[in-house]
Formats: C-alpha cells, structure tokens, sequence
C-alpha cells in the first residue's frame, strides 16, 4: 500500500485505511464484499438523523465545577499539538471529564437510537486563532456530545446532513473544502451553542466546520467538551489492525504499517 493519504482533512486517516481494506476485498474476494459492508453497517448513520440541540445536559453543579478546572489547568497539562492548526489547547480524558460521560452515556444512548458505550472525550480550549476546517470524525466518535463550558461570545458550528463515507482520492493542492461547503447534497445548517448547552451530531457521518472564532474582544476564546461515543461491543472492531483476524482475509494483515502509527494510537486504548 503507498504512503499516499487520499484525504487531505483531520482525522481521515481510518477512513483511508477502510477504503483500502474494501479495496483489497473487492479485488481479491469479490464474494464476500457484502459480508464486508455488513461488518462496517454498524458505524454507518441513518440518513434521516439529525443533529440536536439540548439544554442541562449537566448535573448541577457541574457547569461551575467544568469553568473552575479550567481555570485550574497548569501549563503542562494542556496539550499544544493542534495550537497552530486548531487554535486550541486540548486535555484528555481528564477523570471529571470521565464521570460526566458515564453519567451521559444514558441520554446518548436515547438520542442515538442504539446502544452505546463511551468512547474517549477530551476538553477544547479554543483561542483568538480558533478555527476548524470541514471533516468527518474517524467512527471512534460515531457519535458526540459538543458541550459549550464558556465562551466569549456564541460561535457556531455547522453541520451537514448525513452523508455516505467519501472513497475518491481528494488532492490536497485543490480547492477540496469550498467543494464540500458549495455541495448543495451536503444542506449545512448551522447550530449556535450557549453555555451549558450541548449539540448531538454523528461526527463520522456528518460533515462539520466552524469559520474562524470571531473577534469581537481582545481575548476570544470558545471551551468546549466533547464526549464521543461508539455503539456498544465494537471498540476491536474499530481497530484497523485487527480486521484481518475479524474478517479472516490474511490480505489485511499489516494494514497500518504505511500509516504514522500515532494516528490509531487513540485515547479509546486507555479504557481497555
């Protein structure tokens, strides 16, 4: 397999790696191509779902308890990695942020018509540079509770409908974003968050994007929680290493070698 990424945006990297297992069945075991849509029908969304908005998601109490951690936050605990391409300080899986999803797993669940068990979650901490370029989530976050902790001023956030997983190779030096927010299949709606608020979408389906944070003070800033949910029993499932085990087709063995290998190194692993 090449080295080559066929998708140019963030966390795309499973979806490639999907693309070249179908591929690779397709070629070598056309018979079982159905069997291997069937393996992946559970991380796809029901085309009629869409995204919802919701108040109190919190216990009480837990708002203030969100504002006082972040305040509370040293230096080394933030992670700067996706400072300059996010505008943002990220924390995971922090244990407040672990308990406030068991308790939500319920309600998820509810809102997502199935079953689920939670999958990782990590705090944003948007700034004056905060930004988000249109993705699709890996299925790791199927779905996701967006929580508006605190904010300088509302800052929306856009979502497509539904949509079938992309499988073309996208060229990077193209205008590949203006291409998926010109779609008019794609029906982008925007969903404006207050504190305390929370958006329930299904990142891995649904297109999504927010255009630069606004200036409107010296120091924007936009805190936002999200817990992102699987559906409940297929966390092996989900990992591209185990597919050729899963699917009993040898061809598939080593899928993630041509890959940075940190980019299946999700916090997901922790929770085994």
């Amino acid at each position: 397999m090449g080295t080559q990424k066929r998708f140019p945006w963030y966390d795309s990297v499973w979806l490639d790696a999907y693309c070249f297992a179908r591929e690779t069945v397709s070629s070598g075991y056309p018979d079982r191509l159905n069997e291997f849509d069937e393996f992946f029908q559970v991380f796809r969304t029901d085309p009629e779902f869409q995204v919802s908005k919701h108040d109190n998601v919190l216990a009480p109490g837990r708002l203030d308890e969100l504002k006082e951690l972040i305040a509370s936050l040293a230096s080394h605990e933030l992670e700067k990695q996706e400072l300059l391409s996010f505008g943002r300080f990220i924390v995971h899986d922090h244990p407040v942020f672990d308990d406030i999803q068991a308790e939500l797993t319920e309600l998820a669940s509810r809102l997502a018509k199935e079953s689920l068990e939670p999958s990782y979650n990590f705090l944003s901490l948007y700034n004056n540079l905060g930004y988000c370029q249109p993705h699709m989530d890996a299925p790791y976050a199927k779905w996701t509770l967006d929580i508006c902790i605190e904010q300088s001023a509302i800052w929306p956030i856009y979502f497509s409908r539904p949509r079938p997983w992309p499988t073309g190779l996208v060229d990077s030096r193209s205008d590949w974003q203006q291409s998926i927010l010109s779609n008019p299949d794609n029906q982008f709606q925007a969903v404006a968050l207050e504190e305390g608020e929370a958006a329930f979408f299904s990142g891995s389906s649904q297109w999504h994007y927010r255009q630069r944070i606004q200036q409107v003070t010296e120091n924007n800033f936009c805190h936002l929680l999200f817990l992102h949910f699987i559906p409940a029993g297929t966390r092996d499932m989900l990992k591209p290493e185990n597919w050729a085990e899963l699917l009993a087709i040898p061809e598939l063995e080593g899928l993630t070698d041509h890959y940075d290998n940190t980019v299946f190194e999700f916090s997901v692993s922790s929770r085994q």
